[in-house]
């Protein structure tokens, strides 16, 4: 098949969901053309069979703010017609959805068709989605779409309630590659590497996200202040964005700061993750939780929040520890009582290892991907 992906280029899970469905979809055999404003991050050394075509944006003095969801339909159409796509899959529903829909109305127009699959991914929905200026367009879109697809039962159901949509919506879970995502099996290697994060004998937590308000970097700081307290350990953060500034002064007014190192955006985030004893992920809410399952493939358990689709993601007491929004306490009592309990935390790593490759491996839900572009395709012929 020839498929065409629209997504945000950026840090967040959609993005990060969208590019590594490409390189695998690619990896399949199939033919994969990326349509946004800019090259998507994780594609940098792995675009054997993909293709990126940008989306010039112009500025005019008319235009308070560039339309790019309008221009972006245009490009949608141009690459589908010069390159022969079978369909569009758009991630995050505003503003790809409309645009994939007004590209197919372009392309019907002049006899030719053009499916589209929107997948749903979180704050599309339960957020920007909500908003009363993009309610009614969201709806319509989603309801337009040929297909649709959700991350979890938990958004597919809010989509439902909030959206009054009426169409079948598939749910297709995130994923990740289990042989990329892995712990490091040379105990010689990972020791010699970790010394690179912290000091030998100290424990490492992790985090990692777009550091939006939703993800509470603040609480990340705070959980770890409690358990430095106890337990020699460092905090290592992966990633940046509007509150890393907040997070970086409160470790610094909390004495801390000598122990938290923030490493910004990185790439090849899987050989960070398998260095870590623990994943922070206390957010207000998650509508999976992709930075839990690559920890969960490494072998390293989540210290997570009881929201969105995360129960649907870590079994708690099994996989990982959930607890309600705001609990430091609870949060920081729980890590510390891992790393002290070496065989329930070594329990744990092996059971979030197992839950991956049997449940979120790319190799099963990938191809779930491609069944439903058949039945999609299936449908239009």
């Amino acid at each position: 098949m020839r498929i065409g992906i629209t997504c945000y280029p950026t840090y967040g899970g959609s993005g990060v969901v969208a590019t590594e469905l490409g390189i695998e979809l690619a990896a399949l055999g199939h033919e994969v053309h990326f349509i946004s404003y800019s090259q998507p991050f994780r594609l940098s050394g792995r675009d054997n069979g993909i293709h990126y075509h940008e989306v010039p944006v112009s500025s005019y003095p008319l235009f308070e703010f560039p339309p790019y969801d309008l221009a972006l339909a245009s490009r949608m159409a141009e690459v589908a017609e010069f390159c022969e796509l079978d369909l569009l899959h758009v991630h995050y529903a505003i503003p790809h959805s409309v645009s994939a829909l007004l590209a197919r109305q372009m392309l019907a127009a002049r006899g030719r068709r053009l499916p589209f699959v929107t997948t749903l991914h979180g704050t599309d929905i339960t957020l920007v989605g909500l908003d009363r200026c993009y309610l009614p367009i969201t709806r319509y879109a989603i309801q337009e779409s040929d297909g649709v697809t959700s991350i979890s039962e938990y958004l597919k159901k809010e989509t439902v309630e909030h959206f009054g949509v009426t169409r079948p919506i598939e749910v297709i879970p995130n994923f990740v590659n289990c042989d990329l995502y892995q712990p490091i099996k040379d105990e010689a290697a990972r020791t010699e590497a970790r010394r690179r994060l912290a000091a030998p004998g100290e424990a490492i937590l992790m985090h990692l996200s777009n550091f939006r308000p939703v993800k509470r970097v603040v609480d990340v700081v705070k959980v770890f202040a409690q358990v430095a307290r106890e337990i020699p350990s460092r905090l290592v953060l992966v990633g940046d964005g509007p509150e890393r500034s907040a997070a970086e002064w409160l470790a610094h007014d909390l004495g801390i700061h000598c122990h938290v190192r923030f490493l910004g955006k990185q790439e090849r985030v899987n050989e960070l993750l398998a260095l870590a004893d623990l994943m922070l992920m206390p957010s207000e809410l998650e509508s999976f939780g992709l930075a839990a399952l690559e920890a969960m493939a490494c072998k390293v358990p989540s210290i997570a929040t009881r929201v969105g689709g995360v129960p649907e993601l870590i079994d708690d007491g099994v996989t990982g520890l959930l607890y309600e929004v705001g609990d430091v306490d609870g949060m920081a009592a729980g890590a510390i009582s891992l790393l002290k309990n070496r065989d329930r935390l070594e329990a744990m790593r092996e059971a979030g290892r197992k839950t991956a490759q049997k449940r979120f491996c790319s190799s099963l839900v990938v191809p779930h991907y491609v069944r439903y572009y058949e039945s999609v395709l299936g449908k239009q012929k």
